[in-house]
């Protein structure tokens, strides 16, 4: 049977803690019982430096229950860092890991058939939402319009798929291949090309407390999404430049000609326009090309992506 692991990452959960335990707990029992997954799987709660109660709740879970275990940043490295930390971690005990947020918005009944793909072959199962009934107007349209601008430059990622797949054994290995200190999982794990599927569901609201994803997060993470995984910001700059040069060329004619035929005419609205278009257009090309020079910055110092400050777990590889 296969030994299945639970990667959460949590950040300030408090609230909604104790719920997702007792739900997944549940989840387990029913999938043990069905002989689904071994005796020896476990629910494996990530803290990203919270700040509340997460970390007491986290300990006291694992003293009560030996389902459940813990991982403990040093500090806050975000959701990414948390779950790759998760994910690398959980490779040498686990057959299989599935990552899922500890607000349980996805779909944990979808388990199921992501374990059915997962003993046909599948290294990676991806969970996708099937609608976006829930969502404002803003925020699914924005979604979309991100996944298919992110697609258009050259990076492969799953339409409507966020952090909630399952990767085998094999497929975290090769993850761990990628050493970069800027990740974006969404775009990373299919860039390992082993066979894949997807499983659809329906996103529900949160069992508890607010969102870790405003939309300042959400945007933050969506542009380093782009500048990881794709060169074609650079690109559309230069293209854009060489455009303008062009124009700029066939305006200096122009000018040329009107000058030499008498017809020369005091342009100061023009020459402002031109002067502020060309000038942000500058700014813009100086502050894509800066955003590259900063990751590479990043990538050349090789900081360690996290530090794993307690591991909670009775579990022997």
């Amino acid at each position: 049977m296969v030994k299945l692991y639970l990667a959460i990452p949590c950040y300030n959960e408090e609230e909604v803690l104790p719920s997702t335990a007792d739900i997944l707990k549940k989840k387990y029992t029913e999938l043990i019982s069905n002989k689904k997954i071994s005796r020896d799987s476990k629910i494996v709660f990530i803290d990203d430096g919270s700040k509340d109660k997460t970390w007491k709740i986290i300990k006291k879970l694992h003293k009560s229950d030996s389902v459940f275990s813990g991982i403990k940043l040093s500090c806050n490295r975000g959701h990414q860092n948390a779950l790759l930390c998760g994910l690398m971690t959980l490779k040498d005990y686990a057959d299989a890991v599935i990552s899922i947020d500890a607000d349980l918005q996805d779909d944990i009944e979808a388990f199921d058939k992501m374990l059915e793909c997962f003993e046909n072959g599948c290294d990676v199962v991806y969970g996708v939402r099937s609608k976006r009934d829930t969502d404002t107007f803003f925020k699914r349209f924005t979604a979309e319009s991100f996944y298919k601008i992110l697609n258009s430059m050259g990076a492969k990622v799953i339409f409507n798929h966020a952090d909630f797949r399952l990767m085998s054994k094999r497929a975290l290995e090769y993850l761990s291949e990628y050493k970069e200190t800027n990740i974006y999982l969404r775009g990373l794990v299919p860039m390992i090309g082993l066979k894949s599927d997807v499983v659809e569901y329906e996103r529900s609201e949160r069992l508890a407390g607010e969102s870790k994803y405003p939309l300042k997060k959400m945007l933050a993470l969506a542009w380093e999404g782009i500048t990881s995984l794709s060169i074609k910001p650079i690109r559309v700059v230069t293209a854009v430049g060489t455009i303008v040069f062009m124009l700029s060329i066939l305006m200096l004619v122009y000018f040329l000609y009107r000058y030499f035929t008498g017809a020369t005419v005091p342009g100061w609205a023009s020459l402002a326009v031109s002067i502020w278009a060309i000038g942000g257009l500058q700014l813009l090309a100086i502050g894509i090309v800066g955003e590259y020079i900063g990751k590479i910055y990043l990538e050349v110092k090789q900081r360690p992506r996290y530090f794993v400050d307690e591991f909670l777990n009775d579990d022997k590889e």
